[in-house]
């Protein structure tokens, strides 16, 4: 084979490793073929290889005795008796001819030099993968849901849906003139020992001059002394709902009142000016 024919040989060979061949090509390496190209080819793929596995080398060099360790097994692998001295490129020992190397004596070099550099990638890739700090998972914060907060008119229907025994009473006028258009009702729960006012007609009340009071007339307090149930204001006109918030147990009470007092209420009413009132008269389950 002459010159010229070898280096159409390795330009297709190369060609075939890199990028692949065309129909044309390919039968002009087929015509080339001396018997040894497919062990030649088989070595243009470990440098392509090797030659795209550059950007994986790291900054910093191997440690001296790994960088042995992987020229040694390089060497065993392909089967050669030359000896690698420095790190690179390899020194040849034993060398008596000065002649120009044959066409296949190059690929041979190009295949044991390919396998060095393919090893020495691979192992610099893992070597420098493990001297990496782990990288650490973000830990899933569980979703945790905001209870809802409840109004006092739902707070309310649910009390009413879960709870048996409950007292009722609706609202009527009190002694106060002006207030004379009252309605609504008022539910009470002695196992749970809470309830609610539901108004409508309660005027606006101005919290600097004076506050509502509510009253649990039951059967275990002096009527002269009834349980005081908490005030409240009144800020808007339409429907009202207030929760109880008696002071005492209170067991069955018989009557509810609101009374107009002084701001932040007194210990004991002289029910001066009555601004609604509710009689027990059956009890809803």
């Amino acid at each position: 084979m002459s010159e010229e024919q070898k280096e159409l040989l390795f330009d297709l060979l190369t060609q075939k490793a890199v990028g692949g061949l065309d129909q044309t090509e390919l039968e002009q390496l087929n015509a080339l073929d001396p018997g040894t190209a497919d062990a030649e080819f088989r070595s243009l793929e470990i440098t392509a290889a090797a030659i795209s596995m550059i950007d994986l080398l790291p900054v910093d060099p191997l440690p001296p005795h790994l960088f042995s360790k992987i020229a040694a097994d390089a060497s065993e692998f392909v089967g050669t008796d030359k000896a690698v001295d420095s790190p690179w490129p390899p020194v040849y020992k034993n060398v008596e001819s000065q002649e120009k190397p044959s066409a296949t004596s190059w690929f041979g070099w190009l295949g044991w030099a390919a396998a060095v550099a393919a090893s020495i990638a691979l192992a610099v890739n893992i070597w420098f993968t493990r001297s990496q700090p782990p990288v650490e998972v973000a830990k899933v914060q569980p979703q945790v849901e905001t209870p809802k907060v409840l109004t006092a008119a739902e707070m309310r229907d649910a009390m009413l849906g879960s709870t048996t025994n409950i007292i009722k009473a609706n609202w009527g006028a009190g002694n106060v003139k002006d207030i004379k258009e009252i309605s609504g009702d008022v539910v009470w729960s002695d196992e749970k020992q809470a309830g609610y006012m539901r108004l409508r007609g309660l005027p606006v009340n101005d919290a600097g001059k004076e506050t509502y009071q509510l009253w649990l007339f039951d059967k275990t307090q002096d009527k002269a002394t009834p349980i005081d149930g908490g005030t409240f204001n009144v800020s808007a006109d339409g429907e009202v709902i207030i929760p109880i918030k008696a002071k005492l147990k209170a067991q069955e009470p018989a009557m509810f009142a609101i009374t107009v007092e002084k701001p932040g209420g007194v210990v004991v009413s002289k029910r001066e000016k009555i601004a609604a009132l509710a009689k027990v008269e059956t009890q809803a389950s």
